[in-house]
């Protein structure tokens, strides 16, 4: 009795070491009973949480599944807008398992090189059918939010036959393969030189306008100003005219005296001047008498 005992009690605890298993943080645990995925009354799979955890010896199998989120840094890829111009894209998904089962049943027993092989293909697709209907100005800068979104939201659903749950994609860069990227640069160029000649333009435009204005102003300054002038020199001549006048009246015979002399000054005043004149005319009448005929 006693040599079977021994041997019973190593059955016993090789049978319970096999009836029990771990399951750590982080982990999620699948039992797998003559091949088929162990399942709830509600036909889910049952899952077994963190620690200690029991199965049926020899006929159970467990499968340990990481359920925390995983990232999944995709590889360039080379796309084509509704432009036809090719675009390479690098971006990366957030992801993690919800249908423990599902999940072990489509990736040939929960492998993840696998299952992000078939992410990959989806988010491709996504992106592709997304890029092929906007332009390189629109994905670079106006609806890059928008096509992210929308790639989300196709991936969310589309990856629930693998029974993955897509929580974000992000696209992380956008390039230009090398023989449209200077293709682009030199449009750009052109664009860029096409606006600037129409500034230029529109700037020697106004500069003409603007100097039409100054001289259009210069001049009516100087018309009023030489109109200020004649006027003002009209009455300084009237004046004259009217102090000569009143001179007249008053002294006729001084005036007349000091008006002979000045013409005297003017006639001798350049030594080299000949002056044909009769002795006897009006002219040189006070040089004659100068004193006949002032008082």
């Amino acid at each position: 009795m006693r040599k079977l005992l021994i041997p019973l009690i190593i059955v016993s605890i090789v049978v319970g070491l096999m009836s029990v298993f771990v399951v750590k943080e982080g982990e999620r645990g699948i039992v797998i009973r003559f091949g088929r995925v162990l399942k709830t009354d509600d036909d889910m799979a049952r899952i077994y949480g963190p620690g200690l955890q029991f199965k049926v010896p020899l006929f159970d199998r467990v499968q340990l599944l990481d359920a925390r989120i995983q990232t999944m840094d995709d590889q360039s890829d080379r796309f084509v807008t509704s432009e036809k111009k090719d675009v390479i894209i690098d971006s990366y998904v957030k992801w993690k398992i919800k249908d423990f089962g599902q999940y072990y049943l489509s990736t040939g027993g929960g492998n993840r090189l696998t299952a992000e092989a078939l992410l990959q293909r989806k988010v491709a697709d996504g992106l592709r059918a997304e890029i092929g209907s906007k332009t390189i100005k629109e994905i670079v800068s106006e609806k890059r939010e928008q096509v992210m979104a929308d790639v989300l939201t196709e991936l969310q659903e589309s990856a629930n036959d693998i029974g993955i749950e897509v929580i974000d994609l992000r696209i992380k860069k956008i390039n230009l393969p090398d023989e449209i990227s200077e293709s682009i640069y030199q449009r750009m160029r052109a664009e860029r030189e096409t606006v600037a000649r129409r500034h230029r333009s529109q700037g020697r435009e106004k500069a003409e306008v603007i100097r039409a204005q100054a001289e259009l102003e210069v001049a009516t300054v100087l018309a009023e100003a030489e109109k200020t002038a004649r006027v003002t020199r009209g009455e300084a001549d009237a004046q004259v005219a009217n102090i000569y006048a009143n001179s007249f009246n008053k002294e006729p015979e001084f005036y007349k005296f000091l008006r002979s002399l000045q013409a005297y000054e003017k006639s001798f005043n350049n030594k080299g001047d000949i002056l044909v004149v009769d002795p006897n005319s009006e002219f040189f009448q006070y040089m004659k008498e100068p004193n006949s005929n002032v008082n």
